[in-house]
């Protein structure tokens, strides 16, 4: 049977009927289920990923539902802390589903390694000097990866750039790798630290750096989604996201917590999956600010009948290969949950979550506010604080919202009413 990603009241579930409903959907071991709830963790492991290991931090992790991607329903796991991230992001995705969902593309998996040049004499002719040799460095490079190259992978192309600065004219070499499902930062540092004696050899300058560089726009996804303007709420709704997305686009001010709101799931998911999600944060708001300005990520028109048509475009340098993602226990039980076999699939995943959220977060600003939803999980979470257990958290959230106050005194002065009453 066909999973499908539309599960109806999944949030009214208990923690232990959603994990039971979900490792019947996706065939989760007991041991899987076990790794999940942190009962086994291999602190052995951790004390292995970082220098002066002494614990571990645990996140929760959330199954956003309803999304189609490509064709393919899927179940998305995101770790994160802050309240309405999964909710939104699965509201989102039943918006979308009635138009087939999201469709992806990439334009592969091909990372960038530079290598700066200083001191060069004649830049111009170094340049050209270096590209008349580069079938020469493209081999040098690929023999440090014989395993990259026999699944067709590998260092491809090379590029030179001049590039002023404040220390004069520097030569710019951009080694083009591809890393296939790997992130690929290490085989990208290592081939670039292989060619630099002879990029120095040829241009008759000096090699500095020699590193990968994290704006991957040569590893660019595109995610596009019609959200249907009858469950957005109306053409009036439609029109006030196309006004918030406006000013997201003019002003780099709105631009910054509107891209922060995007990557608010895809942070979330590059966590989950135990992927680099520093780089893939700065890749992002580097590539938001490649025409000189900061702006949107995300595009929005409407269509001819009226619906909300949405577009994301940003690097995502992610892999299900190497480094933590490949060891880590946990990224591989949310891999599995959500069935990604390659880095493009996850990819296609992590943008079409992105502007998911992002759907999300400008209909409700457009609307209601933004702190409706999430401070109605933002009770739940400061009555917990309180001490509250059971049934005691919805009752403190529901009173506190009914009385406009969502504050911690606020929820344990009500805590005390039911106790004492």
């Amino acid at each position: 049977m066909e999973l499908s990603s539309r599960i109806q009241g999944f949030h009214k579930l208990s923690q232990p009927e959603r994990i039971a409903k979900i490792q019947e959907m996706v065939g989760l071991s007991s041991e899987e289920v076990d790794i999940l709830l942190a009962k086994s963790p291999p602190l052995d492991l951790f004390d292995r990923m970082i220098e002066n290991n002494i614990g571990v931090m645990q996140v929760p992790i959330g199954v956003a539902t309803n999304f189609v991607i490509d064709g393919k329903d899927r179940l998305v796991t995101m770790a994160v802390e802050e309240a309405s991230v999964v909710a939104a992001a699965s509201n989102a995705a039943r918006i979308a589903r009635p138009h087939g969902g999201f469709f992806t593309s990439t334009t592969g998996s091909f990372m960038i390694g530079q290598i700066q040049v200083v001191d060069v004499q004649t830049p111009s002719y170094a340049a050209q000097t270096v590209l008349s040799h580069k079938d020469e460095i493209l081999a040098l490079a690929n023999e440090q990866d014989p395993i990259l190259v026999k699944f067709g992978g590998g260092a491809v192309d090379l590029e030179t750039r001049i590039v002023p600065s404040a220390i004069g004219d520097m030569l710019v070499i951009h080694l083009v790798v591809n890393t296939l499902d790997a992130m690929g930062a290490n085989a990208v540092n290592t081939m670039a630290e292989t060619i630099a004696p002879k990029i120095e050899e040829l241009t008759g300058g000096d090699v500095r750096l020699r590193i990968l560089s994290n704006l991957a726009d040569k590893r660019i996804v595109r995610a596009r989604a019609i959200f249907d303007k009858e469950l957005l709420g109306g053409d009036e709704v439609v029109d006030g996201i196309i006004e918030a997305w406006a000013f997201a686009e003019a002003d780099p001010y709105r631009a910054a917590t509107h891209n922060k709101g995007i990557m608010n799931a895809i942070s979330a998911i590059t966590v989950a999956t135990a992927n680099d999600w520093r780089a893939i944060e700065a890749g992002a708001h580097a590539y938001a600010a490649r025409f000189g300005y900061y702006g949107s990520l995300t595009t929005y028109e409407i269509t001819e009948d009226g619906h909300l048509a949405g577009t994301i475009e940003l690097p995502l340098a992610l892999g299900t290969i190497g480094g933590a993602t490949k060891i880590h226990p946990t990224a591989q039980v949310n891999l599995k949950i959500m069935d990604v076999k390659t880095a493009q699939e996850l990819a296609a995943i992590v943008a079409s979550v992105g502007l998911a959220q992002n759907l999300a977060a400008l209909r409700a600003l457009a609307t209601e506010g933004i702190q409706k939803g999430h401070m109605k999980l933002h009770a739940r979470n400061l009555a917990a604080q309180a001490g509250a257990t059971g049934e005691e958290v919805d009752l403190i959230a529901q009173k506190m919202i009914e009385r406009g106050k969502v504050r911690a005194d606020v929820a344990e002065e009500i805590l005390k009413e039911i106790r004492n009453s």
